[in-house]
């Protein structure tokens, strides 16, 4: 099923995610944010490393049309992660094949995230690593968890950040 990285490979992904962390205590439950979008990448290093390390490396970036923060306050909005740093690993395992990620970007909602005299402006930083799931020769499901923060970098009077975990569903096509 998965096939040799190709120095040309491009890849598109439609997902859904949500988080759960914390803004202002130190409760995991505090806050909730749910967002959904399109990833477009292009493998750069077809292959690369050795042993448990081989594998290739990616960039993309996604755009996010959809944002929400659902606890403690309804907050709407979107964004984009124009840095999005993959390596996929050569390694698989049956259908399955690992990869870890890196990403950053920018989040603008309707009013101040967080809540409060922050800003509607917001950087974001993501990390944390997923699974391929090959159904067809060049598509797959996708299955992430990753560390997520949002901050608006003292753009605002205050800057409470939320930092959570998030869990993401998505489906790839591989050209």
């Amino acid at each position: 099923m998965p096939q040799a990285s190709n120095p040309e490979r491009r890849d598109l992904a439609v997902w859904i995610a949500g988080a759960t962390g914390e803004e202002n205590t130190n409760s995991f439950a505090e806050a909730q944010v749910w967002s959904a979008g399109v990833f477009l990448g292009w493998v750069i290093i077809a292959q690369a490393g050795r042993g448990w390390r081989q594998g290739g490396l990616e960039y993309g970036f996604n755009l996010i049309p959809a944002n929400t923060q659902t606890r403690p306050k309804h907050i709407f909005g979107g964004g984009f992660e124009p840095i999005v740093l993959r390596w996929n690993s050569s390694h698989h395992f049956g259908r399955l094949t690992p990869y870890i990620e890196l990403a950053g970007g920018a989040l603008l909602s309707n009013s101040n995230l967080p809540p409060g005299n922050t800003s509607w402006f917001n950087f974001t930083a993501r990390a944390g690593g997923g699974i391929k799931l090959f159904t067809k020769k060049h598509q797959s499901l996708d299955i992430a968890c990753r560390w997520s923060h949002i901050s608006n970098a003292n753009l605002g009077v205050r800057n409470p950040e939320f930092n959570g975990i998030q869990l993401s569903v998505g489906y790839r096509w591989f050209k």
